[in-house]
């Protein structure tokens, strides 16, 4: 899927690139294993700063590269915790995420021609990175139901409670990201430029 996907969209891989990707998903993978609040209200949807990591990739990077570093690092982390019935629905939802916030910074905005400076930078800067946080509240519960349904057999009235219950702490997490994201970005995108590690424009 990952192929495919690099493939439609003509992403570029680089060992510049694989290494950063590499990078994010080791720490997307930190912010989950260790520094999370698990199975909230018995839901098993938890407290974690991992997506941080998928959208910030995608906004330095690019969707594809951000997707592949939240899918690895977070259903690595799934399959490790003992949760592998997780971790399909995990990749997939992580990849949603890295492509909608790199489509928005780099389609939409093309933040890597914008001025740091300039006026509404930042206002880019904020709905680049919560586009796909945010859109994660809909597809998180929407596919959290049918993995709870078809995998784990649940029954249809318990399964549709648990993801509504889902919902509210992946608008949490999708909160607490966003604005780690943006502190972040905001850091590490001059330090990246100055040491070339930046890709080119998006300008030809």
């Amino acid at each position: 899927l990952a192929l495919l996907i690099a493939a439609l969209t003509k992403t570029k891989f680089t060992v510049q690139k694989i290494s950063i990707i590499g990078i994010m998903a080791a720490m997307s993978f930190v912010a989950y294993e260790f520094f999370r609040i698990p199975n909230v209200f018995g839901t098993g949807s938890s407290f974690h700063l991992g997506n941080t990591f998928t959208a910030l990739t995608a906004m330095l990077l690019d969707g594809v590269s951000g997707g592949l570093a939240g899918a690895i690092g977070l259903a690595l982390a799934d399959i490790l915790a003992g949760d592998p019935g997780y971790a399909v629905t995990t990749f997939v939802l992580k990849f949603i995420i890295g492509i909608t916030c790199g489509a928005v910074a780099h389609k939409v905005f093309k933040l890597r021609d914008r001025n740091a400076h300039e006026k509404g930078y930042l206002v880019k800067v904020i709905v680049a990175a919560g586009s796909g946080l945010f859109l994660n509240v809909l597809t998180d519960p929407f596919l959290g139901y049918f993995r709870n349904v078809f995998i784990f057999g649940q029954e249809y009235t318990v399964a549709q409670a648990l993801s509504k219950i889902a919902g509210g702490v992946t608008f949490v997490n999708s909160v607490a990201s966003t604005i780690c994201v943006i502190i972040l970005y905001l850091t590490l995108r001059p330090a990246l430029e100055r040491s070339g590690l930046m890709p080119k424009s998006d300008k030809k």
